[in-house]
């Protein structure tokens, strides 16, 4: 909805749930008081096109009745919806972490700058069916997004909007990510807590996530809630890969999330090269926003950044030895002459768009070499057809075989699994009145559901698309 007549106010404040129910993308929270209207995350829809359609069709609320966005963190399923929602009529303030901010500063203008050039490039090869192909919002409307962020301190009280308070607990996550805590004023007062993207407590780079301790309303992301990360074994079929594909003078192609991801995968393989568990190989990073975010990882490393473990300053637990940074498009079409063996590294990590896509297209039919997904693959994702043996996938109006090996390695993911999300869970000093879980598969929520009322003798509801609940 674009534009219209103002929604009546309600007469107690309310959730609608908006994205994030029953997929792991889309993350849109509406929190709707008698007195003021506050999106929490405003995240793009991926995967499946019935659920990509979604971004086409607007928000159910018109966009200038929204008082405040509130974001958890900078990955596009939780920002990425933000420049359209300014165009289309959005006035207010964006409130956000330092570090989040500076990273939207990178990920949205990227965002819709791809969303420009895989239009132009559909409608220069005549296979999109759409005439013209238009991007879902542009560079521009980037921009003009971030005019709109306004950072605060974690741990601080902020007012976003009358009567309605945030505080942020560090998530880690990514850099900059935060649980967010609303408090919304009224008799009685409320403590609506969202978990956003929960981090791991293990996390090589990032401290972990903060417990917190109260809260009346919970929604918890259940990204992982059916499974436990085997992180030694998957780190060995990480490094078993490798050696396998060099051994053949290979390529290892590594889909991978510019926002963090990448300096974790960096992390992992500069230490195996150093101990001699990997040979000392070239390693591409073909990404002009996973470079500009690794150097605002390097920064905030050389600064002390809290988020940061302290034992990893001044140091470059990112470089593996032969770092190659490819930034302009006839650097990353030069890496296709290359014969291997060596490491690409190369955005978006669920192989939707970017420049991994013409990776996969050279790297693909060839046996030799293996493509290794270090993140969670979306349903209707190509990363997920590969992880689920697709023999041939259409990329850039083409069916490309899939001779390559295929390997999944969950140990990179930096959302917390099953235990980990119930651990931090039980931090909650006393169990709240009602207990969401969203950003999941149906399986998965279902599941981390499950869980929580068997362990933890809480209720727990998996929402419905548009489901409007009482928060009073």
């Amino acid at each position: 909805m674009k534009s219209g007549a103002q929604p009546p106010r309600p007469g107690v404040p309310v959730l609608r749930f908006l994205g994030a129910t029953e997929t792991v993308t889309g993350s849109r929270f509406l929190v709707d008081t008698p007195r003021a209207r506050v999106l929490v995350d405003c995240g793009l829809y991926q995967g499946l096109k019935h659920l990509r359609l979604r971004n086409w069709e607007g928000l159910p609320t018109p966009p200038e009745s929204i008082d405040a966005v509130v974001l958890s963190h900078a990955h596009l399923d939780h920002s990425g919806y933000l420049p359209a929602l300014v165009r289309d009529g959005f006035r207010g303030p964006v409130v956000c972490t330092a570090a989040t901010k500076t990273l939207c500063g990178i990920v949205l203008p990227d965002s819709g700058r791809v969303q420009e050039e895989d239009a132009a490039y559909a409608n220069r090869k005549g296979f999109s069916k759409h005439a013209p192909a238009l991007p879902l919002y542009t560079e521009e409307d980037a921009r003009q997004a971030l005019t709109h962020l306004e950072p605060t301190e974690f741990e601080t009280l902020t007012e976003v909007a009358p009567g309605v308070g945030v505080v942020f607990h560090r998530a880690g996550h990514i850099l900059g990510s935060a649980t967010v805590e609303l408090r919304l004023g009224g008799m009685p007062s409320r403590v609506v807590l969202f978990s956003g993207d929960l981090g791991r407590p293990f996390h090589p780079i990032l401290r972990p996530p903060v417990f917190r301790a109260t809260c009346d309303v919970l929604l918890i992301e259940s990204t992982y809630g059916d499974r436990i990360h085997e992180d030694v074994t998957s780190l060995e079929r990480f490094r078993d890969a490798i050696r396998r594909t060099a051994a053949r003078g290979g390529m290892a192609v590594i889909p991978s999330f510019a926002v963090d991801r990448t300096e974790v995968v960096l992390y992992h393989l500069r230490n195996m090269m150093q101990s001699g568990e990997l040979p000392r190989l070239p390693v591409w990073v073909d990404s002009p926003m996973a470079l500009a975010t690794l150097q605002i990882y390097r920064t905030a490393l050389a600064s002390a950044n809290h988020d940061m473990h302290a034992s990893l300053a001044g140091s470059d637990p990112f470089d593996p030895g032969h770092l190659i940074e490819a930034r302009t498009v006839e650097q990353s079409m030069a890496i296709n002459a290359e014969p291997g063996p060596g490491i690409i590294i190369s955005a978006s990590g669920m192989a939707t768009g970017g420049r991994v896509l013409h990776h996969l297209l050279h790297r693909l039919p060839d046996p030799r070499n293996t493509v290794l997904l270090v993140g969670y693959q979306a349903e209707g994702t190509r990363g997920r057809a590969l992880l689920e043996g697709a023999r041939e996938i259409k990329l850039l109006g083409r069916y490309v075989a899939v001779r390559a090996e295929v390997i999944d390695v969950p140990a990179f993911s930096v959302h917390a699994d099953r235990n980990e999300l119930l651990a931090w869970i039980r931090s909650n000093a006393r169990p709240p009145d009602m207990t969401y879980i969203v950003h999941g598969e149906p399986l998965a929520s279902q599941a981390l559901r499950s869980a929580i009322e068997a362990e933890l003798g809480w209720p727990a509801v998996v929402p419905r698309y548009l489901e409007t609940v009482r928060l009073d």
